[in-house]
């Protein structure tokens, strides 16, 4: 099986600008296609911008609203899977949420951020209850998560455990946190023997200072591809051979005891 060639799209975009959002996306959507990419992947609430304030209920939309759509006609008319980020619309309620489309424009996953960061998100999103959402590219089995959730290593274990091969993480990390993307981010990787695409958010937006510097880790801990603090497509690939050799050789997950673990639940 060859390796997923996979794009990281580090921008903010427009706050609010949701068409110009999507005009940025399908831009880098070409310029990863034509670098032989199969995925691109951008930040957390892409689609509208993070700093939004009181325009949440306006700009969310529903998993197969108009955005969706406008995803699938990018995805289909590169040839490549898209995982971008937007506030979800499901009634009353709204998430926090990414969302994959396939190559030839099908939903393949839609997650829901299961844990709130600060008094923004806490005040205008609902979290999610599912932690564990995947689904297949071109034979890697991908998971999703969203920021914050990947700082609970519980998270990720509960990937690992479940078979998740790459793990995509659109996220909005901002100072002075910077460390999840330098540190956290490959510890992850290795402790739970996968690929994690940290994609973030870059620059001021309203309040927050995006701090960019998106990632592509290995299992082995090592970061494949990183961007720096600017605007960046920066492009990595996920080697299913490399990691299935990672994974005989780790013994982390072989190793575990879990009845050892009950107290930390």
């Amino acid at each position: 099986m060859p390796p997923l060639r996979t794009a990281l799209l580090q921008s903010s975009g427009r706050p609010g600008a949701v068409e110009m959002n999507l005009k940025t996306l399908d831009e880098a959507a070409a310029r990863a296609a034509a670098a032989g990419a199969r995925l691109l992947v951008a930040p957390e609430l892409f689609l509208t911008g993070y700093a939004i304030g009181d325009a949440v209920p306006e700009l969310a939309e529903p998993a197969d609203g108009p955005g969706a759509r406008a995803a699938a006609g990018i995805a289909v008319r590169h040839g490549l899977a898209v995982l971008y980020g937007y506030p979800e619309r499901d009634g009353e309620r709204i998430f926090n949420s990414s969302q994959l489309i396939g190559p030839d424009g099908t939903r393949l996953a839609n997650y829901r951020k299961t844990h709130l960061f600060g008094c923004f998100e806490q005040e205008w999103f609902t979290p999610g209850e599912e932690t564990v959402v995947q689904a297949e590219l071109d034979g890697i089995r991908i998971g999703l998560l969203i920021c914050y959730d990947v700082e609970f290593p519980e998270n990720v274990r509960a990937h690992a455990l479940a078979g998740t091969d790459l793990l995509l993480v659109p996220t909005a990390q901002m100072h002075p946190f910077q460390f999840v993307a330098e540190s956290v981010i490959p510890v992850r990787a290795f402790e739970s023997q996968m690929y994690v695409a940290y994609v973030n958010r870059t620059g001021p937006e309203g309040e927050f200072e995006f701090v960019g510097l998106s990632c592509l880790a290995g299992p082995d801990g090592t970061v494949r591809t990183r961007a720096g603090r600017g605007e960046e497509l920066v492009i990595g690939e996920v080697d299913p051979e490399f990691l299935a050799a990672s994974r005989a050789a780790n013994p982390y997950l072989n190793d575990r005891r879990p009845g050892l673990y009950g107290s930390v639940a």
